[in-house]
């Protein structure tokens, strides 16, 4: 039997988690309890204490406790189909699963995903001794390419940065954010939700609580620094007006911006600038890692600035300098 489950990571959900769960809620009010219904929901019971454990353990974002709790729930709901709970799945009917996932015109980085949430999920179901055996134990991960992130050159940086209309207190926001993301190699999360309590101006320091609740100090560089003081002196409190927040890069409403809201801000500078390379929330990231190694930066200098846990998913940029510099070397050696 399972224990009475304490109220945990889903006290801290955002409102898209609340609202996906609430949409499950609401599509189903209307209808009376059936089999397959009960089924579900004895799956949902599962899904939400083993996110409830690896948030106490981990202590995981709600961005990645959202991916994790989507993928299970397909599952689940696939499994009630045929009147199974999601622990009494066997290896076969998770093979049937990806299957017609992969018919279904499934990449195989989305199913390699899927099937890592479903081991995790696994392993806490025997873990905790409500099976004997790990039905994903057997299952091989699909080969999948290791893609490379594209990064912009220098130039295309300098462009973007210079796209924002610095006049203009949201031009002068945007800027700021745009040289701090470049200057810090910071996620995008870890951008919209930082602090003015965060920056330590004395030291030139940002600190950040990243991935899994670890903090890192991560220098803010001279440019930055002045951009930031600028935009905390002045645009900041014209845009605010009266209201009161602790979020450095408040919206004109006074609110913390979203990633979404970030993103196009991102896609529309890149226009203005006419970057050409396809962008991303993570393209200024990626070229902070890649203009660093490219000018003699320590590989693990990078992974403690970019917080990562793993010196394995820093290697990445290595390859990306390497590409960089052997497309530079053809196009300008005489022998190239």
């Amino acid at each position: 039997m399972l224990p009475v489950r304490q109220p945990g990571w889903q006290m801290y959900r955002s409102k898209g988690l609340r609202d996906l769960k609430k949409m499950d809620v609401m599509g189903s009010s209307n209808k009376q309890s059936t089999p397959e219904s009960l089924t579900v929901t004895r799956s949902e019971e599962l899904v939400d204490q083993f996110l409830d454990a690896i948030w106490m353990e981990r202590g995981l974002s709600k961005n990645t406790l959202g991916a994790y709790r989507a993928d299970l729930m397909t599952l689940g709901r696939a499994l009630a189909e045929s009147g199974k709970v999601i622990d009494h799945a066997e290896k076969s009917d998770l093979l049937d699963f990806i299957a017609n996932r992969v018919e279904g015109g499934a990449k195989p980085r989305s199913t390699a995903r899927q099937l890592s949430s479903f081991r995790r999920f696994y392993r806490y179901i025997v873990r905790e001794g409500l099976r004997d055996s790990d039905p994903t134990a057997d299952i091989a991960m699909p080969r999948i390419g290791r893609s490379l992130p594209k990064t912009l050159s220098e130039d295309e940086v300098d462009a973007l940065l210079s796209a924002p209309n610095t006049d203009e207190p949201l031009g002068h926001r945007d800027r700021a954010m745009l040289e701090l993301l470049y200057a810090t190699g910071l996620r995008v999360t870890e951008l919209i939700n930082i602090k003015q309590s965060q920056i330590n101006f004395n030291q030139g320091v940002l600190r950040i609580i990243g991935k899994g609740d670890r903090e890192r100090l991560i220098p803010l560089g001279e440019e930055s620094q002045r951009w930031l003081k600028d935009f905390i002196n002045g645009p900041r409190m014209e845009i605010l007006l009266e209201r009161q927040t602790d979020y450095l890069f408040p919206t004109r409403r006074g609110d913390r911006m979203t990633r979404q809201a970030f993103w196009h801000i991102i896609k529309r500078y890149a226009e203005k600038a006419n970057v050409r390379q396809k962008m991303s929330p993570h393209s200024l990231r990626h070229a902070f890692a890649t203009h660093l190694l490219n000018r003699g930066a320590d590989l693990r200098v990078v992974q403690m600035l970019l917080g990562h846990s793993d010196l394995s998913t820093t290697q990445i940029y290595t390859h990306v300098a390497r590409e960089r510099l052997k497309d530079l070397h053809g196009k300008h050696h005489p022998r190239g």
